[in-house]
């Protein structure tokens, strides 16, 4: 298939929409990071996203637990650094619990590629989590890579069934107001958090370079002078 062409059905099926996406992994899944990112990565290829794998990327990296997992997330989503995280742990649980916990955050749990297209289609988030410890046996990188086509072949929030479209989308924007009143700017909430928590993000340099470089001033700021705390 020529480049032109290739361009043109990516354009087509998907409206052009283009995607910084980070992958995040926990301390008791780090052996599976490689394949997590090989997977993933040919789907943001196809679909011409960026992808920046945050790591654990072994077990020798800097820990992470599932709560710094969703911090870590919540931070790049709601500095604009990143459009979309990719994450989870043994359950994938505690992971959205994590992420859903802080504002602007939508995460689904994704098991199959079914719920990873519903949720794109209906929910239309900005976060998963991957239950890595369950069923992850022979050929999960193949349930990996449909998962992850399904989630991004097509523009989100474009309904399904479509005719439920209008309904499923305000329903999104409710959800989205709801939120905003529910909870407090992370911004305003990042001095408040337990130092020794927010420090394992700090200390992840791809982490830190991130922010830098596509994150709001604001928040660059914010991270940089905690930084200088440690």
């Amino acid at each position: 298939m020529s480049v032109a062409i290739h361009l043109f059905l990516w354009y087509y099926l998907t409206g052009g929409y283009v995607m910084r996406v980070a992958l995040i992994n926990d301390n008791s899944q780090a052996n599976k990071n490689h394949i997590i990112y090989e997977t993933l990565n040919k789907a943001c290829k196809k679909y011409n996203h960026e992808l920046i794998n945050m790591g654990m990327q072994d077990e020798y990296d800097n820990p992470l637990t599932y709560v710094e997992e969703g911090l870590m997330g919540a931070i790049l989503l709601n500095s604009k650094a990143v459009d979309f995280v990719v994450t989870g742990c043994g359950t994938g649980e505690g992971a959205m619990l994590a992420l859903n916990s802080f504002p602007n955050v939508f995460c689904g749990l994704i098991t199959d590629p079914t719920s990873a297209y519903l949720f794109s289609q209906i929910n239309n988030g900005n976060a998963i989590s991957i239950p890595y410890a369950y069923n992850f046996g022979w050929g999960a990188e193949l349930n990996l890579e449909l998962i992850f086509n399904e989630l991004f072949k097509s523009t989100p929030g474009m309904g399904y069934p479509k005719e439920r479209k209008e309904s499923e989308q305000r329903n999104k924007l409710i959800l989205d107001k709801l939120k905003l009143v529910t909870t407090k700017p992370l911004l305003e909430s990042l001095k408040d958090i337990d130092k020794e928590l927010i420090n394992h993000c700090l200390v992840n340099k791809i982490f830190m370079d991130t922010i830098s470089k596509y994150g709001t001033i604001e928040y660059v700021k914010v991270l940089e002078d905690l930084n200088e705390r440690i």
